[in-house]
């Protein structure tokens, strides 16, 4: 549960200025496949063989996918493997020339939340930052992540870690930094304060 709640914290911080594409949310979604089987009735769209769906720029790549759609006209899709034994994601980032990458062994993208979940050999890249684990969950509006790093193969071995490379935002510059140093804070307690009586 730490090791939950530090990832997330540090995840947070990875691209808190940056936002996916919005205008991708309006976009319709393309499919592509070398089968497609669709049912209305029950609104679902299964996709097998090099299966490439696109939305704006929002763009999954996998072997197999399965696409179901609530009664308000959000899709869900699930990819299953693809090359590598790996399914592919890639959006482009509100008002910036970069993409967010991302790749698993399966990946389930909700257009309504827009919300990718990653499961097992899960990588994602956001510009320059990147982050590792067997399970990632990436908000693409908000680029808030959750990374968990799974059991370890070997209960001998060590625990499986996350991994994480974050860039410095500022590059090429310096910090601000104050040449004169202010009044030394005097902190002092405050008179008449007495602890609350505990209730029980």
């Amino acid at each position: 549960m730490i090791l939950r709640i530090a990832t997330l914290t540090l995840c947070t911080l990875v691209a808190p200025h940056a936002l996916a594409e919005r205008a991708d949310r309006d976009k319709p979604m393309q499919l592509e496949a070398n089968r497609i089987s669709i049912d209305d009735a029950k609104k679902i769209q299964i996709l097998e063989g090099d299966v490439i769906i696109t939305k704006g720029t929002m763009i999954l790549k996998a072997d197999r996918v399965v696409v179901t759609e609530d009664k308000y006209g959000f899709q869900k899709g699930t990819a299953f493997s693809g090359k590598d034994g790996l399914a592919r994601f890639r959006q482009k980032r509100e008002g910036k020339e970069e993409y967010v990458d991302g790749e698993a062994e399966r990946i389930e993208y909700d257009t309504n939340k827009e919300v990718a979940e990653l499961f097992h050999r899960a990588w994602v890249r956001s510009g320059e930052d990147q982050v590792k684990g067997d399970y990632i969950w990436y908000d693409a509006v908000s680029e808030k992540y959750l990374v968990t790093a799974g059991e370890s193969s070997n209960p001998k071995g060590p625990p499986a870690r996350v991994r994480a490379v974050i860039q410095p935002k500022s590059k090429g510059t310096q910090p601000e930094t104050n040449t004169s140093r202010g009044d030394r804070l005097e902190l002092k307690g405050a008179g008449g304060l007495q602890a609350a009586p505990i209730r029980e």
